[in-house]
């Protein structure tokens, strides 16, 4: 994975940045406490896949993360890309993932685009755009999503 780059004034969002590439999925406790309470994560493609678009608050974003590192082995992201914004705790990413899929074995390949804001401290907003039809591919169709989700009791 390639070093964020980032200005001074985008330093704590880079940072948190790197943290959640770095966190999520390996140890959700700690990716968890990236998050303000009030936080807010948006999936907006995620509907076409029958999982919620918008987590709202830190209970909500707990409940949706927590059979994820279940469903997927060997998460990597690499050819990441940041992209400072004037605003100075607002950064925009590209980065590519690749993991095994538990319930399928199958690979589960997706280029992202994420964008991030923080209040200084934490994370208060995160969104992040994917290709619903590599999800669909790799849980096996429509179902495998809905049966993989429920596991984890976030349906």
């Amino acid at each position: 994975m390639q070093t964020p780059h980032h200005s001074q004034k985008n330093g704590k969002a880079a940072e948190l940045f790197a943290a959640h590439l770095a966190l999520v999925i390996k140890d959700m406790p700690a990716w968890l406490e990236l998050f303000a309470e009030n936080a807010v994560i948006e999936f907006p493609y995620a509907p076409s896949v029958g999982t919620p678009a918008r987590l709202e608050g830190k209970a909500a974003i707990t409940a949706y993360a927590q059979g994820v590192p279940a469903m997927m082995q060997d998460f990597v992201f690499s050819n990441l890309r940041v992209f400072p914004t004037h605003e100075p705790h607002v950064l925009f990413a590209e980065v590519h993932g690749e993991a095994t899929i538990s319930s399928t074995g199958l690979r589960y390949v997706q280029d992202y685009v994420m964008r991030l804001e923080t209040d200084g401290e934490r994370i208060i907003h995160y969104r992040e755009y994917w290709n619903p039809v590599p999800v669909i591919q790799a849980f096996g169709g429509h179902q495998g999503v809905a049966n993989a989700f429920e596991a984890g009791g976030r349906s």
